[in-house]
């Protein structure tokens, strides 16, 4: 995608700010397993949870479901009111918590059962969801992630995600790997890798070519979007917006852009 291609040519510009790396390591792919995944679900938000998947998803009307990996099927299923456009999904301490897109509101769920035990409300657009175990992370498609305290959802600071000193935005669904926020760049095959603490960019996924096949599909639309960490099995999952498969991939070094 041209997006991709642009962010990829900034790891060759000269760095905006002097404290910046130099370089930047960019990753590519293995698939491990391709796993089936239901093309009507324009996914949103993805999580790993009691040895299966939990997934938000889009347009109207939005939902929130928990996934048997092995078939995608889709066990529980929640919709929600047709005025919300659903965003991201992140699950803490046997809480789900949901994002909407313009609405302002957010939802938390019963993970065992997916019922409706909460909301909460929060400024601007919801896009990506995750947490570290202590706090949740919000994207809102701006360059900056939100950091809320979960027990009563208010904000408790910000970090500005920049590569190679230039802030990104576009950062969408969210997912925590082992000490890293992993962020889809919306419309584009990439991943981010961001150090929560400074927001840098410390590394790229580049995952161009995952989904060869896109016969059927909308090109600004059916993008690369869901990515949701095994910490047990160190099993690292993508999908996208109404993609047929669900890869578990495993991450491959290589030079330059």
């Amino acid at each position: 995608m041209r997006a991709a291609v642009l962010i990829l040519a900034l790891l060759l510009a000269p760095a905006a700010a002097a404290q910046e790396p130099v370089s930047v390591p960019v990753y590519g792919y293995e698939v491990v397993h391709v796993w089936p995944h239901d093309r009507t679900a324009f996914t949103q938000g993805l999580a790993w949870h009691d040895g299966g998947l939990l997934e938000s998803t889009g347009r109207y009307p939005s939902t929130v479901r928990r996934v048997r990996l092995e078939d995608g099927a889709v066990l529980e299923r929640r919709v929600l009111d047709t005025v919300y456009f659903g965003e991201g999904l992140t699950e803490i301490d046997g809480r789900v918590f949901t994002l909407t897109w313009q609405n302002g509101a957010g939802f938390i769920w019963n993970a065992a059962d997916l019922n409706p035990i909460g909301r909460f409300s929060y400024p601007g657009e919801g896009w990506g969801l995750t947490d570290d175990g202590e706090r949740l992370i919000l994207s809102d498609g701006t360059p900056e992630l939100r950091f809320l305290d979960p027990a009563t959802q208010t904000e408790t600071g910000r970090v500005t995600v920049t590569l190679r000193g230039r802030p990104i935005g576009h950062i969408n669904e969210l997912e925590w790997v082992e000490g890293e926020v992993f962020a889809n760049l919306w419309q584009t095959d990439l991943i981010l890798r961001i150090d929560p603490a400074s927001g840098r960019v410390t590394g790229l996924i580049d995952l161009r070519g995952l989904l060869p096949d896109l016969t059927g599909m909308s090109p600004s639309d059916d993008v690369l979007n869901g990515i949701a960490w095994d910490p047990d099995g160190r099993r690292l999952f993508v999908t996208g917006k109404n993609w047929p498969s669900l890869f578990e991939i495993r991450l491959t070094e290589r030079e330059g852009p």
